[in-house]
């Protein structure tokens, strides 16, 4: 049974579709990252998830009940994006807020205070104020309440924004801990590089619409690329490339190929073999997260623009009519 299971959800506000039929589920022990441009609906989804919000239609499940449910709700943990904690606390003041809430007594919360924070990296700074935090202290702390409770699932929204390269690489490795632990961690970010790096499957979503869910790899390796360097002076044949059926692509030093199913580089080399161009290199390159997060992105906008078309000489009929 999936642990997090969607299915044909839709809310509206008012004319405005922040989220458009959308289906998803995530296994339990996966890090499941939820990608997309600011204003997508990724938060929307995890506020249905956690009962925050009202779905306007669909089917919304969490450990096997109905989103919001209170008894899944203490099973949960959750760090939204915007959080801000009260500077005049510490640490370990603001976890003891918290366990109280979570109606812990207090040798229980004393121990796992300390377990916590020694998690997150921050058992040396549990009695400072937490005005003096950095933004990765902060975002650690708050990644620390988010689990304090044991929780078997953890929402985390936009957990690295705004934090530098070093307590990105914190952020990430804490995370993989979690996981380790069996928990399963939904994350929600528009940092492409960083869900490339710490999850285990991704879906992205545009505009409300899921557009492509899969592991990293299974998304990264749709296409077959190459890059090709040739010696010094040589002309690349691009006109002629093209005429073979290949996408082409230059930049200052490197041709890219794209491959199609069924075709091959070895084609293209033999060409510049029969032309007498000398090779200096080449290469498979990766495709990224982020390329294919923007051709889909370009897809959708395309694929909207022709609907959009549809629409408007359809309801241009209808007045001539």
């Amino acid at each position: 049974m999936a642990v997090i299971d969607v299915s044909n959800l839709q809310k509206d506000y008012g004319s405005l579709q922040a989220l458009k039929s959308v289906t998803l589920q995530v296994d339990s022990g996966q890090i499941y990252g939820l990608l997309g441009q600011n204003g997508a609906g990724k938060s929307t989804m995890i506020k249905i998830l956690l009962g925050i919000v009202r779905l306007t239609s669909g089917e919304a499940n969490l450990l096997g009940f109905p989103a919001g449910t209170i008894e899944v709700r203490k099973r949960v943990g959750y760090l939204p994006e915007d959080h801000a904690f009260p500077g005049y606390h510490t640490g370990e003041s603001l976890l003891h807020f918290y366990g109280e809430l979570y109606g812990m007594n207090r040798p229980d919360r004393v121990k796992r205070i300390a377990e916590s924070l020694d998690i997150v990296g921050l058992s040396k700074r549990g009695s400072s104020k937490i005005k003096t935090y950095s933004k990765g202290m902060k975002q650690r702390l708050g990644i620390a309440q988010s689990f304090f409770h044991d929780p078997e699932v953890i929402f985390l929204d936009e957990p690295t924004d705004g934090v530098d390269p070093v307590g990105r690489k914190e952020i990430r490795e804490l995370l993989a801990t979690l996981k380790d632990e069996g928990r399963t961690i939904f994350v929600n970010s528009h940092l492409l590089q960083e869900i490339e790096l710490m999850c285990d499957r991704v879906a992205i979503m545009h505009k409300g619409e899921i557009v492509r869910t899969g592991t990293v790899a299974e998304l990264t390796k749709t296409v077959e690329r190459f890059s090709i360097t040739l010696a010094p002076g040589a002309d690349f044949p691009v006109a002629e490339v093209k005429a073979l059926g290949f996408k082409v692509e230059r930049d200052d030093e490197e041709t890219h190929v794209e491959l199609k199913p069924g075709q091959s580089i070895d084609t293209v080399l033999d060409l510049l073999s029969s032309k007498n161009l000398r090779l200096r290199n080449v290469r498979e390159s990766k495709q990224t997260l982020e390329d294919i997060f923007m051709d889909l992105v370009e897809q959708a906008e395309r694929g909207s623009t022709k609907r959009g078309v549809r629409v408007a000489r359809a309801v241009g009929a209808r007045r001539d009519d």
